[in-house]
């Protein structure tokens, strides 16, 4: 398995958040060009038996995508699920700024939403394992 680069973490994390959120780090919209304005489809959604087994069609999800083009020049693209254009083009415009390494504050924000959400996704997890149950079978002789 490839390790992620830090634009692909900042892209997945932006995924996750909240449109809130991503207004929170942004702060005011800088100057830009919509260059794909926000547009929604839908992916296949594929899942694996057992998380490592053959993959099999889920179903299809709702996703909005824009793409941005800063002042500067710099471009920036996003993919969120569901129908949410504005989500989309401020993520997108995010996406443009984090890839100036002038805007340390921004990945310093970014940083925090991820370790935000990685600790939710884990007391998510705690909270499935406390309800597991083992199921075992004992044989009985004849």
């Amino acid at each position: 398995m490839s390790q992620k680069t830090a634009r692909q973490g900042w892209m997945a994390t932006l995924a996750r958040a909240s449109r809130t959120e991503i207004e929170t780090l942004l702060g005011d919209p800088p100057d830009h060009e919509v260059l794909k304005a926000p547009e929604t489809g839908t992916v296949m959604v594929e899942g694996r038996a057992g998380g490592a087994g053959r993959r099999f069609n889920l179903g299809e999800a709702t996703v909005t995508r824009c793409v941005v083009r800063l002042s500067t020049g710099r471009m920036g693209f996003s993919y969120a699920l569901g129908r949410d254009g504005r989500k989309a083009r401020l993520a997108a415009l995010l996406d443009a700024r984090l890839q100036d390494e002038a805007e340390g504050g921004l990945h310093e924000g970014v940083a925090a939403l991820a370790a935000q959400q990685a600790a939710a996704r884990n007391l998510a997890s705690r909270k499935a394992a406390a309800t597991k149950v083992d199921f075992f079978t004992l044989v009985r002789g004849s």
